[in-house]
């Protein structure tokens, strides 16, 4: 989900300012729900948990570029679900962040496109899992249905984002275009597996309750709203 450099250009990056001002004020919003709902020093552990998943997903899992950005195993719904809204959030931006300045500094003049791309769906996310999980509903008890309906969600809005950074960038000429749908098709893949590691890291969960039921993980995860 990397915007490529070059897609967006001089002026128009504006856009992009604004756009990550808004899904940054999107993060601060779920991070302030979860230390109201389970204090601040929970969010600070889980934060750091999920910054060190994001850049290991970054650099770690396969990734490979197809048309207007790269394929990656972002797992936001995973770390949704594990760790909450607010420390998924932060961790999303601070992974984003920590791997453009340590690894790839030509990314972070795009660091407002792709953080958007990756916090607006996720804001997504945690609406939508108020719609589809029941209260009586603890997290490793949900369905494969409503794993992929959460998976959906953000990887859907990563391809939106990218579809419309790469139109808002250079047009509707048949070769962007071609490749905007490139990209989309390639992360099929992405939905296809997401919901199947949801599932696989939330029977994991469930049976070393022990070790999941602490303040590290999302207090949803074993217990009904």
């Amino acid at each position: 989900m990397h915007i490529e450099p070059g897609v967006v250009n001089g002026a128009k990056l504006v856009l992009s300012y604004a756009t990550a001002a808004g899904g940054l004020a999107l993060a601060g919003k779920m991070a302030l729900d979860s230390v109201r709902t389970d204090g601040l020093p929970a969010l600070a552990l889980r934060s750091a948990m999920t910054t060190l998943a994001v850049f290991c997903f970054f650099e770690l899992l396969p990734h490979y570029p197809v048309g207007v950005s790269e394929v990656h195993f972002i797992l936001g719904s995973t770390l949704f679900l594990l760790f909450g809204a607010g420390a998924a959030s932060i961790g999303l931006a601070l992974g984003l962040l920590a791997q453009g300045l340590l690894l790839s500094p030509f990314d972070l003049p795009q660091y407002g496109m792709n953080v958007t791309t990756l916090l607006v769906p996720l804001w997504g996310v945690s609406l939508l899992a108020k719609r589809i999980i029941a209260p009586g509903t603890a997290y490793v008890d949900l369905k494969y249905s409503q794993a992929l309906a959460l998976s959906t969600a953000f990887q859907g809005g990563v391809v939106a984002w990218v579809a419309f950074w790469a139109v808002y960038g250079q047009g509707f000429g048949a070769e962007n275009v071609s490749s905007v749908l490139a990209f989309g098709g390639a992360y099929m893949l992405v939905i296809a597996i997401e919901p199947l590691a949801d599932l696989a890291v939330l029977a994991g969960a469930k049976a070393m309750r022990g070790l999941t039921s602490t303040g590290l993980f999302n207090a949803r995860l074993h217990t009904a709203a």
